[in-house]
């Protein structure tokens, strides 16, 4: 498939789901699960991301909810649940340990 990126199609050979940001949203990257921690990155509007884990933080409100659950999509590089259409209010991916 030429059209597919090198990063998707890694991510679909390891089996990693990717979800898709909320729609019209450019999302911030943070260096831990909580808006006190820095911006690291942003995503554009139509990203998806992989879910390596999920880890609580700080509360966010969002378009889908309001949640604490923050989802490792990196090394060191978290986004907010509530932005992040996981089709759950829960946990989705085991907990980051």
């Amino acid at each position: 498939m030429a059209s597919e990126s090198a990063e998707s199609m890694a991510s679909a050979s390891l089996g990693t789901q990717r979800y898709p940001v909320a729609p019209g949203c450019e999302l911030n990257v943070r260096s831990g699960p909580g808006t006190g921690y820095s911006i690291i990155d942003v995503l554009p509007q139509g990203a998806t991301v992989p879910v390596n884990c999920q880890t609580p933080g700080t509360r966010v409100s969002g378009p889908y909810g309001t949640s604490n659950i923050w989802d490792n999509i990196g090394n060191g590089r978290f986004v907010s649940d509530a932005y992040v259409k996981t089709g759950s209010d829960g946990y989705v991916a085991p907990r980051c340990g």
